[in-house]
């Protein structure tokens, strides 16, 4: 029986191999759903800086900061990881590095005062540096591995798993940690598990630790079974000079690339947008509605499995439509949804739509028509949004030319970093200047509908090496 070809053009991986690569999503996305979307920095920013305004916009600083440290290294760490063959030690070292900064976060507590606060931002720094950087060479391993006919198979399970993990990670906390004590239902322990004290916020500190050591254990699969590139022998010095040089080249050619080159262009816009929206989302909706932790990780669970379910059949969609015509599709409906999520405060939707504060039933969370109004919107953002990363992702290795496909997802991965940092700090400074976190998180819609509209232009045809030519 033949090996299938790889989306690059070379013999694919097997099962084992592929099936392993997706485990660094399931391990890798939990920090971001739990510690960066639902839990942490919603506590950050409401309990230990306590002004959800100023929490807001420190966060959207930091990010940005963050974003820029990312664009200006990552084109170089790249280029030497392309030249030396491997991308495991990249990934390895990155997960350490945010394993021991989610760890650290249970020590940033409000009785610290400021000083608390100061910690937080300061390993979230550490989080927002590493996972790009991890992101890049590990979506860099799958051209080489995946099967032609499998791209959006195994990109979107790759998605599709990282939120299930994060559901099953959320279940665990409401169950024993969260709930236990706020409400009496029979299948709920009576007090907390391992003596955790709500009253110091400890069941929100605790997603740092459990983050960071599912993280270390289920990488583990993707560091022992998926192949990795072999190295070249070369030296450091000699990895640094070559990639450099190649990828200064390939920049130089940018006109014979144009076609790839308007793709990031639109994913740069449309990304920073819809990854500042996740990242500001429960921030917006805890200080609208006044949610603690229990009704975040309820937001938190639905929307995990909404995309969950969503990255999956997203990625039948994409090996059945198409790529770039799914992409086309799901950016514009992420934009509708953002702009849907914002027109809600505690007695409006749609703006101008009055609505009843009252409860509209009897479980005690998402009780008011706002609030059940904002989480379906929720749901939809996120499954369109999951869809539109799997997409991504495989356009990306359908496009781009054989031969180069690292060299390109390295641009691809600066694609997604490079111009981060546009996002928050758009947030942050619309967040100072207005008062507003309506306004604030809002504003983000410009940059999706901006990205919409560059893909327009984006052909779904392979590029060939300038040289060739």
């Amino acid at each position: 029986m033949n090996q299938p070809i790889s989306l690059a053009g070379t013999p694919a991986a097997s099962p084992l191999g592929y099936y392993s690569w997706v485990f660094a999503h399931l391990a890798r996305d939990p920090v971001y759903i739990l510690i960066i979307i639902y839990i942490f920095l919603p506590y950050l920013s409401n309990t230990v800086i306590g002004d959800p305004v100023r929490g807001q916009a420190s966060i959207g600083y930091v990010q940005s900061f963050s974003a820029w440290l990312v664009a200006l290294t990552i084109p170089f760490l790249g280029a030497i990881a392309d030249k030396d063959g491997r991308r495991k030690p990249w990934v390895l070292g990155t997960v350490l590095v945010m394993a021991i900064a989610s760890i650290g976060l249970w020590w940033v507590t409000p009785q610290q005062e400021s000083q608390g606060a100061l910690l937080g931002l300061a390993l979230l720094f550490m989080i927002y540096t590493a996972f790009p950087i991890s992101e890049v060479f590990h979506n860099a391993m799958l051209p080489a591995i995946v099967p032609a006919n499998k791209g959006g198979l195994i990109s979107g399970l790759g998605f599709s798993s990282g939120n299930m993990s994060g559901l099953l990670l959320m279940l665990f906390v409401l169950f024993a940690f969260a709930m236990p004590g706020a409400q009496t239902w029979y299948f709920l322990p009576e007090k907390p598990w391992f003596g955790i004290d709500q009253s110091l916020f400890e069941h929100d500190r605790l997603v740092g630790p459990l983050c960071g050591i599912w993280m270390l254990i289920f990488t583990l699969p993707v560091l022992f079974f998926t192949p990795d590139g072999e190295t070249s022998n070369r030296s450091w010095k000699e990895s640094a000079r070559e990639g450099v040089k190649d990828l200064i080249a390939t920049i130089r050619q940018v006109k014979h690339y144009a076609n790839i080159a308007r793709y990031l262009l639109a994913r740069m816009l449309y990304n920073d947008g819809m990854a500042a929206v996740l990242t500001f989302g429960g921030i917006y909706a805890s200080g609208v509605f006044g949610w603690g932790s229990i009704d975040l990780l309820i937001l938190g669970l639905l929307t995990s499995f909404s995309a969950m379910v969503g990255a999956y059949l997203g990625g039948l969609l994409d090996d059945w439509l198409g790529s770039l015509r799914t992409l086309r599709l799901v950016t514009i409906l992420n934009a509708v949804a953002l702009i849907s999520l914002v027109s809600v405060t505690s007695d409006t939707i749609l703006y101008v739509v009055p609505v009843s504060t009252e409860p509209v039933w009897d479980f005690p969370y998402f009780s008011t028509v706002s609030e059940l109004y904002y989480l379906a919107n929720n749901q939809f953002f996120a499954l369109v949004f999951v869809t539109n990363l799997g997409a991504s992702r495989t356009l990306m290795a359908r496009i781009s030319p054989p031969e180069m496909t690292s060299q390109f997802f390295a641009l691809f991965g600066l694609s997604s970093t490079v111009t981060l940092f546009v996002g928050p700090l758009l947030v942050a400074v619309i967040t100072d200047i207005t008062g507003s976190t309506r306004l604030g998180v809002g504003s983000l819609a410009i940059l999706i509908i901006a990205g919409s509209l560059v893909l327009l232009s984006v052909k779904d045809e392979r590029s060939q090496r300038a040289s060739a030519i």
